[in-house]
């Protein structure tokens, strides 16, 4: 029998938007995965429990679209299965905060060979951050009290085709803040190299911002 390729329909033909909303992991004890999520100061979305053992909760990272959720008869995955990109523009400050709030966090590090990220040993790792903090080079790992494994990844650029050009946006303050910071450097290398204050420097933060996000070629 001949396998027929699937055809496109109406509906499949659009672009139609699907948002991932929420991540489901397990954990051994609600009530301990729930305290440590909520000292992150995550914000706790829902604890729903129900008459037949069913309970549900959710949490929501600072400035994340994606949730996730955990509680009692939601997944028969095993607890600490998990792993998980978290993204962050300055991975040094998202460290700090981690053990400032009594998380054992692994000290920054960019990987000496490729994946080294995922393994549960230190192999492979090199101390710090990536050399001149490249986009997608420096981890941090934490993890929950089951083991489900969170990847701290910092990104500030974005490779071409990760963001809608029509729609840059940032997720907090201090995301903003340090996108900010990244354009007045980069302004006062432009400045260096014309010789000359450049006083339309609002327009010239604005471009910076957007090509670096969307991941296109940077002003000069």
């Amino acid at each position: 029998m001949t396998q027929l390729e699937p055809q496109p329909t109406a509906a499949s033909a659009r672009n139609i938007d699907l948002k991932l909303e929420v991540i489901i992991i397990s954990v051994s004890d609600v009530d301990r995965a729930k305290t440590f999520y909520a000292n992150l100061g995550w914000r706790l979305d829902a604890d729903f429990s129900f008459d037949n053992g069913f309970r549900v909760v959710q949490f929501t990272p600072p400035g994340s679209a994606c949730s996730i959720q955990f509680g009692a008869n939601v997944t028969s995955a095993a607890p600490g299965s998990a792993v998980m990109y978290q993204v962050v523009s300055d991975i040094d400050a998202a460290n700090d905060e981690l053990i400032a709030r009594g998380v054992q966090v692994s000290p920054v590090f960019h990987a000496a060979v490729p994946g080294a990220q995922f393994r549960m040993d230190e192999a492979g790792r090199l101390s710090g951050p990536a050399p001149d903090h490249t986009s997608y080079g420096s981890y941090a790992i934490f993890l929950d009290p089951d083991g489900n494994r969170w990847i701290l990844q910092e990104v500030t650029t974005r490779l071409p085709g990760r963001i809608d050009r029509a729609g840059t946006t940032f997720s907090s303050v201090d995301d903003l803040a340090s996108a900010l910071r990244r354009a007045e450097a980069a302004h006062g290398e432009h400045e260096k190299r014309t010789g000359q204050r450049d006083a339309n420097w609002p327009d010239w933060y604005a471009a910076f911002m957007v090509a670096e996000q969307a991941g296109t070629e940077l002003p000069q």
